[in-house]
């Protein structure tokens, strides 16, 4: 438990990457403060059922020491409340992992962007970008009081537009931006920013959306889900790769750049939860961009 004496801040942990991020920390014997909006009492506007409760359990079943506090990356205030209780309990943060995101509800593929409502993408871009650099401007003192690791977790390795609606991409793109810049600046303080991304992820909320769960996911490839779900993973293959950065004495050398979870998969040498390695990236470089017919390539090529 390499991580033991670490404390980690993980944002948006209340499901996704975050919670898998939050539980492989603990797992590799970190105090984990585990954030986000949605309590037992309380839910967010997303109206998930998942909570940071549920989350801090994870860690600790898994070893780890969670510290819940509930959060809303939007509002000043928790924030500054969140950064007091730290500096009350321990003095730095050694891991920042920014998965702050709070966008389902607000974007759009299906229609020129002018023909939607332009509230959802003023709300998609405050809850993706506004919480990041809240988080940033607030927690970044107290990493670089330990000299520690930054993470800022986005969707995609490149820059790449894949029509996902120009507010989802202005945000994501954003993020790989945050991860580039803070690259830069944090070597000023002997610290080390970076992007990390996962490929197509079966978080809650897409097996809810497939109407499968994570025992038969593969029952949706072909009727509600698209052929490349079969390279899906889980959250925990970018989460094992999280921990493992976090591990990493020489994680300097991908300051400022965005890791996919198939290339922290190769370069750590592990698996997904179930024992799969989905190369996501492969699938997209040669198959869905490279020519090859997405219908009959074997996806099991790719895992």
């Amino acid at each position: 438990m390499s991580l033991a004496g670490k404390v980690a801040v993980v944002t948006g942990a209340t499901r996704g990457c975050g919670r898998a991020i939050a539980v492989e920390l603990g797992r590799a014997g970190a105090t984990v403060y585990v954030t986000g909006r949605t309590t037992r009492e309380t839910r967010s506007p997303m109206q998930r059922p998942e909570t940071i409760e549920e989350t801090g359990e994870l860690v600790e079943a898994a070893g780890g020491k969670a510290v819940v506090v509930r959060c809303d990356f939007t509002s000043v205030s928790d924030v500054d409340a969140l950064k007091a209780r730290i500096e009350s309990e321990v003095d730095g943060i050694d891991i920042l992992v920014d998965d702050v995101w709070g966008g389902d509800m607000y974007f759009h593929f299906d229609a020129p962007y002018w023909e939607t409502p332009l509230e959802d993408a003023l709300t998609l871009t405050h809850n993706a970008l506004d919480t990041h650099l809240i988080a940033l401007h607030k927690l970044l003192p107290l990493v670089v009081a330990r000299r520690g690791l930054v993470l800022e977790v986005t969707d995609g390795d490149n820059d790449d537009y894949v029509g996902a609606g120009l507010p989802y991409y202005l945000a994501k793109c954003g993020i790989r931006a945050l991860g580039r810049a803070l690259g830069v600046e944090l070597k000023k303080y002997d610290c080390v920013g970076l992007a990390v991304t996962p490929g197509f992820l079966r978080s809650e909320s897409m097996l809810d959306h497939f109407e499968v769960t994570e025992e038969n996911w593969r029952d949706a490839v072909g009727k509600l889900a698209p052929v490349d779900f079969k390279i899906s993973e889980t959250p925990y293959l970018l989460a094992r790769g999280v921990a493992a950065l976090a591990q990493d004495p020489e994680v300097a050398r991908f300051a400022g750049q965005t890791l996919a979870s198939w290339t922290l998969m190769k370069e750590y040498g592990y698996t997904d939860i179930d024992g799969d390695r989905p190369d996501f990236g492969r699938w997209l470089t040669e198959v869905r961009h490279g020519g090859k017919d997405e219908v009959t390539t074997p996806p099991d090529d790719y895992r």
